[in-house]
This record gives structure tokens, sequence and C-alpha cells, in this order.
């Protein structure tokens, strides 16, 4: 793996697996990830849990750290209202001077829709609603833009002035995302991509096409971050991990691990084997690699912390 490419972690939020712990633990815990050279740190987020919410998560990883990238993965905006949302993120960002990245997406049928009742949204016209709820976001950050803005799912009128956030326009904001829409919209309009494809191949094409689609806007490759979303489990089980990610999965989603494998990137296995297929993506042209791990206790993702920064640390 070339020194280009960052890896982080997501932080385990829900409630069982926080069951017993002490809330100091998790300050505890950010500076662990922080201190073991991890590059970033990434919140999920979702009505349904319970767990420990997003933004108030990343707001005290912010405080006990310095170096590390904080971001989302993903915020899903319909769950909030997008005039807070731009100061709370613009908040985080000038609390972490300027380390926080923001991955978004619009949920997927099924316990996303639940989630749109319960925020009393309506579920057509999602993406537009996503899109245009950044591009309020970036008008708002960059405090330049008139009072009023106008999309194809959101009119406002009064807007307020937003705090200027540390980074100059906004904290960049990726696309989670990977239908042929989704390719066009990162390419087009995003500051990074983040899907989850279940092979490199799958992976490298459709990067193709975000790369294509940025072209054709007149944007570099630069511009836009390719990064993956993938699930993880290091161990030496004769299974392979099939078993764990089995009950890791039917927690997760409550779906087996024969389905979530077709639409999802997972690498399991012992550490030389995972490593390896972290490597498959990157030469498919990741360069920012956010890694779930695939367990249900707290003690069990300190295990696993262990054992992916000696992965982290063999590839740089």
């Amino acid at each position: 793996m070339t020194r280009d490419v960052s890896l982080g972690v997501v932080a385990p939020l829900s409630g069982d697996q926080w069951a017993g712990a002490e809330p100091r633990q998790l300050n505890r815990l950010v500076r662990a990830i922080e201190d073991l050279g991890f590059d970033s740190l990434w919140a999920n987020d979702s009505l349904f849990g319970p767990r420990l919410e997003a933004l108030t998560f990343l707001t005290a990883a912010a405080s006990v750290s310095e170096r590390i990238t904080l971001g989302t993965a993903a915020l899903l905006p319909a769950l909030r209202r997008p005039v807070q949302t731009a100061q709370a993120l613009a908040s985080l960002d000038l609390l972490s001077h300027g380390r926080l990245i923001v991955g978004v997406g619009a949920g997927f049928p099924g316990a996303s829709q639940r989630e749109y009742v319960l925020s009393q949204v309506p579920w057509p016209r999602r993406f537009h609603r996503l899109d245009d709820t950044v591009a309020l976001w970036r008008q708002l950050w960059a405090g330049e833009g008139p009072d009023e803005f106008r999309g194809a799912t959101i009119s406002l009128e009064g807007l307020p002035d937003c705090i200027a956030p540390a980074t100059r326009g906004g904290p960049p904001v990726w696309l989670a995302g990977d239908t042929p829409n989704a390719r066009l919209r990162a390419g087009t309009g995003y500051d990074g991509w983040l899907p989850y494809p279940p092979t490199p191949k799958r992976y490298a094409a459709g990067l193709d096409e975000v790369m294509t689609a940025a072209r054709g806007t007149g944007r570099a490759h630069s511009d836009v971050t390719p990064a993956l979303f993938v699930t993880v489990l290091i161990t030496d089980a004769s299974d392979g991990g099939r078993a764990a990610l089995e009950r890791f999965t039917k927690a997760t989603y409550g779906y087996p691990l024969r389905i979530m494998e077709q639409i999802q990137t997972f690498a399991t296995g012992p550490a030389e084997q995972v490593a390896a297929a972290l490597a498959g993506y990157v030469d498919a042209g990741a360069r920012h690699l956010v890694c779930r791990s695939a367990t249900l206790t707290l003690g069990d993702f300190h295990d696993q912390l262990k054992a992916l920064q000696q992965i982290h640390e063999a590839f740089r």
C-alpha cells in the first residue's frame, strides 16, 4: 500500500457494545485510536439501535484528540433539519480545527423509510433532497450567498448567518452510494466517493465512472477522494470468521451473511488475508479505507483494533 493511502476505523457506538461501560471509556477509546496511528475516526448514523448519536460523539472526540480526522460514515441528513445541521457541522469543524469529513447518504428501502417517517420527511425524491441539503449547507458555510435558497425539494427564505467553519467553504462532503446515478453525482458535485462494492473489480469500474463524470465538468481527479467502506474481521478461526460475520450481519441488518456479502465489502480471515483484501481495493484506486470492525462487544473491538493497527503499520 502506498503512503498516500489513509486508513480509519468506525467507532463502536451501539448501546449493546457500550452496555456496562463507563462514559469515560469513550474518551480513552478515542485517544487510543489516535495514539495507535490511525488516520481517521468515523461515526455511523441511525435512529434505531439504540446508539450514541453521531455528531455528539464526534464533538466529544474532537475535544480529546488533536490529529486524527473525524468523519461520518454515513450521516443521513434527512433525519435532521438542514439549517440546524449546517450550524452543527460548521461548529464541529471549527472545534476540531478543520478535521471534519461529512460522509452523507440518502438511506435504503426498508429501515431507512421508517427513519424518514419518524423524521417527518417524505421518502420520494430523497436523492434530490440530499443534493439540495448539501447545496444549502455549502451556501451557508460560504457566508456569501443570498438569504434564501431555492432547490428541487427545499425552498427557504430569511436564512440566518452561519458560524464560519475552520475549513474555507466548509468541510468536504463525500457521497456514500454506488448506483449509476450516485456515481455520476459523486463525480460532479461531491468531494469524495464512499461506497462498499463487494469486489475490487466492481470498485474499479465504479471509480472510473466517478472520475469520468468529474472530468466532464472540468474537475480534476484530486477534487474527488476515492474512499471505501469495508467491514473487517481479523481472525484465525477455521471457518475464516464466517460464523462471527453471520452473527454481526444479522444483528446489524437483520439479514444473513450470504445476502450482505453480495452487496457490501468484507475483509476477513488471518491478518495477512485481510491485508491482501484491502490491498486489492487500493490497487483498484481506493485512497481512504474506512474500516468497520465486525464485533458486537467493546472488548472484541479493542482486540480487533490492535490487530488492524499492525496491518496499518505494515502498509506504511
